[in-house]
């Protein structure tokens, strides 16, 4: 098993962040040709998502219909990020991706994003690579 850790800086309340080619250089790195590789982000305002990546504005979209699903509404959570929870708890936290032949085995039009739902922050992104 390989592991590692990234960090993803965040400029804005809520985007995604394509971290597709930074995943396929830390796992090019690791000289494995078939496996797995398991992403994890242990935020609980930040999630992962695989999705399109071809045309922005999919990630536009989606962040306004993740808008309008979660409204600010008042919340028993004092911090004041519960959209931002309940953000993350309809994406999700990890991913999970085949390593084929030393590469992500993404379909044509599918990059990894790091979801940023209470930005701006620096976060990190664990990973693991088993064959």
């Amino acid at each position: 098993m390989h592991k590692g850790m990234f960090s993803v800086t965040t400029t804005r309340t809520m985007e995604f962040v394509d971290i597709t080619a930074h995943v396929q250089r830390e796992i090019g790195q690791c000289g494995v040709t078939d496996g797995v590789c398991y992403l994890y982000n242990p935020h609980t305002t930040a999630g992962l998502t695989i999705n399109e990546g071809a045309d922005p504005d999919v990630c536009t979209d989606l962040l306004a219909a993740l808008r309008r699903l979660v409204p600010d509404i008042p919340y028993q959570h004092q911090e004041g990020n519960s959209p931002a929870h309940l953000q993350t708890a309809l994406v999700g936290g990890s991913v999970t991706v085949f390593v084929e032949n030393g590469r992500l085995a993404l379909g044509t039009w599918q990059k990894i994003f790091f979801c940023e739902f209470d930005g701006p922050r620096s976060r990190k992104v664990w990973w693991r690579l088993t064959t």
